[in-house]
C-alpha cells in the first residue's frame, strides 16, 4: 500500500539570480514532484522549465549512487565500483603523501554547481586550507562585474528586483531574463503592461529582445562606449541631477572630461550602430527618474568587462534615478546578505596564515596550470586535483589544454558528482554526491533580497553523500583532528550569517529553517540618500583604490582582446566575434544530460547572419565547422538576422560527449582575462566559419 503523498521545501541550488523556492512532492521514498511555492514572493509558485524537471534528475536512471576507481584509461570513463572506506583510504593515502611534501601542488576546483553555503565552499574550504593546498581563483563566471561594482558602490549592490514592475523606462542591457531570470521578466511584463517602454541592448536579438519595444544590436564587447555616449549626451544636454551628484557621488569633474570624449559619432563607430540610436537611448534615459538597468554577466565577458559595469553602474547616479524605488541599476544583489566567509571558510586555518598565503590558481586558466610544468614562478607542479561542483572540461575556455590537463597519468584526480559528466571520465575516483532533494544548505540570491533554507526531502540516493561528509569523511581517513573539519552541516549552517546584521532583523538559523526563507530588511531605495559601501559613502566614479593599484581610476572603453581594434591582424584572419550564451534549457552544463530537456534544444548549432552565411556558401541548416588557432567546433548552421552582421552566436554549453564531434564552443574560447576581477573572456573570441 502506496504512503500518502508528503510535501516539503526546498530552495532552488543553481547559478541562476531567481534562487526559487521550491515544493518538493514525495511518494515512499521517492521526488515525484518539484514545483514553485506560491507563498514565496520572488517565485509566486513558477519555475523554470528546467527545474520542474528536476525530479527527472534526482532520479534519473545515469544518477551516480555508488563511489567508483578508473580502470580504463583517463578520459574513457571505464570504472569499476569500490567502497567508501576503500574510496576514502585510497583519497587519503595519495592526498596525504603529496601534502607531506608539497601542499601546494593539490588543488581545489569548484564552481556553482550549487549555489548552497554548506555544500558549496564551508568544510571543503576549510579541508583544502588545513593541507595549505592551493587556492583557487573563482571567477569563471561574475568577478569582472562584481570587481566594476565594488569599485563604484562597495559591493555587489543594487535596486531591488520587485520594483522594475513600477518603472517607466527599462534597459534590459547583457541579459536574456526569459532563458536566464523568468521572475525579473514576469516584473518587467507588468511595467510594459504599465506603459513602460523595454530596450534591449545585447549583440544578438534574444527571445528576450525579440519582445522588447527596441533592440540595440551593438558589437559585442562595446558597452561601456555607449554607457560614456549616454554620458556624453547627459552632460551636454544638462539633463543631470546636480544635487545628487554633489551631495552623494565623488569625482563628477574627471568623468564629465573622460565622457566628454565619447561623442555620439564615436561611440556609434566603436559600436556598429547609428549615431542617432545613442542619443535617442540617452533621451529615453534622462526621461524619468523610474529609470532602470538589469544587468546581466555577458556584457562583462570581455577584456573591458569590469570597466564597462562601472560605466552602466554611474548612471542612475547622473540623473538622480537612486531617488525612486523604481530607478536604479541591478547586476547582483548578492552583497546584501551578510554571508560570514571568514566562518564558514576558515582560511585561519592555513598553515602560517596570515604571512604564509598559498599561492592563488586562476580557474580560467586551469588549462596552463594543469600543463605546467615546476618553475619558480608558478612554484610546484600540480600534482592532485579535486573537483566539486563543478565540470572543467566541458566549461573551463580553451578547452584542449583543458583535457590535456586532466589527461595526465601522473595528475592524481577525484570528481564530486552526481553524473559521469566530461570531467568526471577523467577521475581517479569518482564520488557520488547528493542532489539538492538529499541534504541540508542555505542560500543567499544575487538577484533577490531573500535568505533560505532547503532542507532534505528524501534520503540520499544510493550511496551519494553530501560534499561536506565526503570531505569529513577524507579527512578522518587522513588522521587530521582539527575540529571545525567535522562540524556537522546544521553547525556550518548557523555559522553562515553574520546574524548581528540589523539587516536580518534579529532571526538566527532557527528561525530561518523554521520560516523557509526571510526577506532582508533594506530600504525600498537603497540609495536615496547615498549610503554606499565604498571608502568615501559615495557612489565612486573615481575610485583611489584603483588608482592605488595603478590602474586607470575612471571607467573607459577597453576594446576586446580579439577584434579589429584590439588586435586588427588576428581579425583579417579569423573575421567573425563568436559569443556563447546560455541555452534555454541548459544551465551552464548542468541539465545537458535530462533527454527531455535536451531533445529540446536539439543538437549544438551556430546562427549566422545571411550576409556572413552567403559569403562564406552556407545555408541555412548545413553542418559547419567553427575553427580559430585554438581549435575547432562542428555544430548545424541557423542563417538568421537574429545574428548582427559579423557575429556567429553558439547557444551553450553542451557536454562534449554529447555533442556529435565529442566538442563545444570553449574549443575556441581563450585563457585571456578581463581587466578587473581576472573573469573570463568567453565573449572575447574570433573565429572563422565554414561548411563541414
Amino acid at each position: 500500500m502506496n504512503a500518502p503523498a508528503e510535501f516539503a521545501r526546498a530552495v532552488c541550488p543553481h547559478d541562476c539570480p531567481d534562487t526559487c523556492a521550491m515544493r518538493v512532492t514525495v511518494e515512499n521514498g521517492r521526488a515525484i514532484k518539484v514545483s514553485g511555492d506560491p507563498d514565496h514572493p520572488p517565485t509566486q509558485g513558477v519555475l523554470c522549465t528546467k527545474v520542474t524537471r528536476y525530479a527527472e534528475r534526482v532520479h534519473h536512471p545515469k544518477r551516480l549512487t555508488q563511489p567508483m576507481k578508473r580502470v580504463g584509461r583517463k578520459g574513457e570513463g571505464r570504472f569499476e565500483p569500490i567502497s567508501w572506506d576503500a574510496a576514502t583510504r585510497i583519497a587519503a593515502e595519495r592526498l596525504g603523501e603529496i601534502a607531506q611534501r608539497a601542499p601546494e601542488a593539490i588543488l581545489p576546483y569548484s564552481y556553482a554547481g550549487t549555489m548552497g553555503l554548506v555544500q558549496g565552499d564551508s568544510i571543503a574550504q576549510r579541508f583544502f586550507h588545513t593541507l595549505g593546498a592551493s587556492r583557487l581563483d573563482r571567477t569563471i563566471c561574475a568577478a569582472a562585474g562584481a570587481a566594476g561594482l565594488r569599485y563604484t558602490f562597495g559591493s555587489s549592490l543594487g535596486m531591488l528586483a520587485e520594483y522594475f514592475a513600477e518603472s517607466e523606462v527599462i534597459l534590459i542591457w547583457g541579459a536574456n531574463p526569459i532563458a536566464s531570470n523568468l521572475h525579473f521578466w514576469t516584473r518587467a511584463q507588468e511595467a510594459k503592461r504599465n506603459g513602460a517602454k523595454l530596450i534591449a541592448i545585447d549583440p544578438y536579438r534574444s527571445l528576450t529582445a525579440e519582445k522588447c519595444h527596441q533592440h540595440i544590436a551593438l558589437k559585442p564587447g562595446t558597452d561601456g562606449a555607449l554607457a560614456l555616449g549616454m554620458m556624453h549626451l547627459l552632460i551636454t544636454e544638462e539633463r543631470l541631477d546636480h544635487d545628487y551628484i554633489a551631495a552623494h557621488t565623488h569625482g563628477f569633474e574627471a568623468l564629465k572630461a573622460r565622457a566628454l570624449t565619447y561623442t555620439p559619432a564615436r561611440v556609434a563607430a566603436i559600436c556598429g550602430i547609428e549615431e542617432q540610436v545613442v542619443v535617442d537611448l540617452a533621451r529615453l534615459y534622462a526621461s524619468t527618474r523610474k529609470a532602470a538597468i538589469r544587468m546581466n554577466y555577458g556584457l562583462q565577458r570581455v577584456r573591458g568587462g569590469g570597466n564597462a559595469v562601472r560605466a552602466i553602474a554611474c548612471l542612475p547616479a547622473l540623473t538622480g534615478a537612486w531617488r525612486e524605488r523604481a530607478g536604479g541599476v541591478l547586476l547582483s544583489s548578492s552583497g546584501w546578505a551578510p554571508v560570514d566567509a571568514n566562518a564558514l571558510q576558515r582560511p585561519d586555518l592555513i598553515p602560517g596564515w596570515p604571512q604564509h598565503q598559498p599561492r592563488i590558481v586562476n580557474m580560467n586558466q586551469i588549462g596552463d596550470a594543469l600543463t605546467h610544468t615546476d618553475d619558480a614562478a608558478f612554484g610546484p607542479k600540480i600534482e592532485a586535483i579535486v573537483v566539486y561542483n563543478s565540470n572543467p572540461v566541458a566549461v573551463a575556455p580553451e578547452s584542449a589544454k583543458v583535457a590535456a590537463g586532466f589527461a595526465r597519468e601522473d595528475l592524481f584526480t577525484i570528481v564530486l558528482e552526481q553524473f559521469q559528466t566530461d570531467t568526471a571520465d577523467y577521475a581517479d575516483l569518482l564520488l557520488p554526491a547528493t542532489t539538492q532533494l538529499e541534504h541540508l544548505d542555505v542560500h543567499k540570491s544575487y538577484g533577490h533580497t531573500h535568505v533560505m533554507a532547503n532542507l532534505p526531502a528524501i534520503a540520499p540516493v544510493g550511496e551519494a553523500r553530501p560534499n561536506t561528509e565526503i570531505f569529513r569523511c577524507i579527512a578522518r581517513a587522513m588522521g587530521l583532528i582539527e575540529p571545525a573539519l567535522f562540524e556537522s552541516d546544521e553547525d556550518v549552517a548557523a555559522q553562515a550569517f553574520d546574524w548581528s546584521d540589523p539587516a536580518l532583523g534579529g532571526a538566527d538559523w532557527a528561525a530561518l529553517k523554521r520560516e523557509g526563507w526571510l526577506k532582508l530588511d533594506i530600504p525600498d531605495a537603497p540609495f536615496a540618500n547615498g549610503g554606499f559601501r565604498t571608502p568615501t559613502g559615495k557612489c565612486e566614479f573615481h575610485s583611489e583604490a584603483l588608482a592605488q593599484a595603478g590602474l586607470d581610476p575612471l571607467p573607459d572603453y577597453l576594446p576586446p582582446h580579439e577584434s579589429a581594434d584590439g588586435s586588427p591582424e588576428l581579425a583579417a584572419r579569423y573575421p567573425l566575434a563568436m559569443i556563447s550564451p546560455p541555452a534555454r534549457n541548459f544551465l551552464n552544463s548542468t541539465f545537458v544530460n535530462v533527454e527531455s530537456l535536451r531533445a529540446t534544444e536539439g543538437e549544438p548549432h551556430v546562427d549566422l547572419h545571411p550576409a556572413d552565411a552567403a559569403r562564406r556558401e552556407i545555408a541555412d541548416g548545413d553542418e559547419v565547422r567553427v575553427f580559430n588557432d585554438r581549435g575547432s567546433m562542428r555544430a548545424r548552421a541557423r542563417v538568421t538576422d537574429r545574428a548582427r552582421s559579423g557575429l556567429v552566436v553558439g547557444l551553450s554549453i553542451w557536454w562534449k560527449k554529447l555533442a556529435p564531434d565529442g566538442r563545444n564552443a570553449n574549443e575556441v574560447t581563450s585563457q585571456a582575462l578581463t581587466d578587473l576581477g581576472g573573469s573570463a573572456t568567453f565573449y572575447d573570441c574570433l573565429v572563422e566559419v565554414e561548411r563541414a
